[in-house]
């Protein structure tokens, strides 16, 4: 493939740079089929998956491949099937993959990684990789390092608190408030730069009869981004990063200022999330009943057919002694398990999906939103949303990588809960509170 003059480039600051030193630990099912050398196979829950791949240069040619996607949920399932089809078709190597609906993926990771699991699998940097590599759940992939096209940024964040590589990105992507272009320009609209043009906008666009916010919680995980950008535009990055570790007080006056703002936000978001899915709330975008999303860039395989039309700005400014230079910016790859049955395979699979070939594979399926972490990756297909992503990451002064990324994934249950009743009953912010720091404190010792 021809490779463009310009490449993505990486975040100037990767989320969990401080991974080195911490200490803290931490985001379908297949019918029968061979596609291109990769064999779908029809797994019973995640936990059971995996299993020996036999003996001999038979196992040496086989890599088990577990994915938290299911193989028909739509492009990011579609863009991982086709790098692992063309790594077999490349290598020889037979790939089996594993395809399981990214939610129960996440929920059944424990217990997979603890059985017997695939060799190679999709995870995420930050805490998340690193309480497993403290667990002793994941290989240690260090002699992949250094990785061509990966920054030294990139390195940090596929470090542990050992100071070794557990990790292999792939690619990142932005958390920013999306809407239509056409939408904007009907209306008039401009974005925002700070609360009260924010306000003044989202008033307008009840008047016009449009709900101003697209919102979903029915998926747990979702109102997180919400919750991170409040407090990072309230409270400051290195608040929510203490806030994260552990190192500060969840019923203090800082915390509360932020659901107090996020109450009176939430005249301005659609009821009844509680019932609804990330997918519905981006459709209510697409059909122009929503104005604005605040969602990942993931939201574009939400609603395919507007792609070209959806633009973003980055979450305005509350508090001009914060600024708006803070952003969630998470990084998906992919890790080595340790109760893998083929451990030299698996690397030498991790090496490849890492590569500018496998990113540009990935890209040219399925219109990716995604950025590359490969700085050699081609942006000759990359949309205008892609390039826009990466130029803001790019200059973005702190990246954070998500709620459930940048804490303990024991102490994340209590503040989804927390999070819903908060939705639920906005009224009741200091019990809320009072029950997620009654859980902190119980699970950081």
């Amino acid at each position: 493939m021809t490779r463009s003059s310009r490449s993505a480039p990486p975040p100037s600051q990767i989320p969990g740079s401080a991974l080195v030193t911490m200490a803290a630990t931490r985001r379908s099912f297949l019918r029968s089929a061979a596609l291109g050398g990769v064999v779908l196979g029809t797994p019973g829950l995640l936990a059971a998956c995996g299993g020996d791949s036999g003996g001999g240069d038979a196992a040496a040619k086989t890599v088990k491949f577990g994915v938290n996607e299911a193989k028909g949920s739509g492009p990011a399932a579609q863009r991982l099937i086709a790098m692992a089809e063309a790594y077999a078709k490349e290598t020889g190597v037979k790939v089996e993959g594993n395809y399981v609906d990214h939610n129960t993926f996440q929920d059944a990771i424990t217990t997979y990684l603890q059985g017997t699991p695939d060799d190679v699998f999709t995870w995420f940097a930050g805490f998340r990789m690193n309480q497993f590599a403290e667990q002793g759940a994941i290989s240690d992939v260090s002699d992949l390092w250094p990785l061509d096209g990966m920054s030294d940024a990139f390195k940090t964040a596929s470090t542990a608190s050992d100071g070794k590589q557990y990790f292999v990105p792939k690619d990142y992507y932005p958390w920013a408030v999306f809407y239509k272009k056409s939408v904007f320009e009907k209306g008039g609209y401009a974005p925002p730069t700070n609360l009260a043009e924010l306000t003044a906008l989202a008033t307008k666009m009840k008047a016009d009869g449009i709900t101003p916010f697209a919102f979903a919680a029915k998926d747990d995980w979702a109102p997180l981004g919400t919750f991170d950008v409040l407090n990072m535009r309230i409270n400051g990055f290195q608040f929510h990063m203490d806030l994260m570790a552990g190192n500060k007080e969840w019923n203090s006056s800082e915390v509360k200022n932020v659901f107090d703002a996020w109450a009176g936000l939430l005249p301005f978001h659609q009821e009844d999330s509680l019932g609804r899915t990330w997918q519905e709330a981006a459709t209510s975008l697409g059909n122009d009943e929503s104005g604005m999303y605040l969602l990942g860039t993931f939201v574009a395989d939400g609603i395919p057919d507007v792609v070209d039309d959806l633009d973003f700005f980055t979450f305005p400014e509350l508090d001009a002694s914060v600024g708006a230079t803070a952003l969630d910016a998470p990084i998906d790859g992919f890790c080595l398990a340790s109760g893998g049955k083929n451990q030299e395979a698996g690397k030498a699979m991790m090496k490849w999906l890492a590569s500018a070939e496998a990113a540009d594979i990935a890209n040219n399926n399925a219109d990716a939103p995604m950025i590359a972490a490969n700085s050699d990756a081609s942006t000759e297909t990359y949309s205008a949303l892609q390039l826009k992503s990466a130029e803001v990451v790019g200059a973005a002064e702190n990246i954070a990588q998500f709620l459930d990324r940048d804490t303990r994934s024991d102490f994340v249950p209590a503040v989804k809960t927390g999070i819903q009743a908060f939705l639920k009953a906005p009224g009741d912010i200091d019990k809320v509170l009072a029950s997620i720091q009654e859980q902190k404190e119980s699970i950081f010792v």
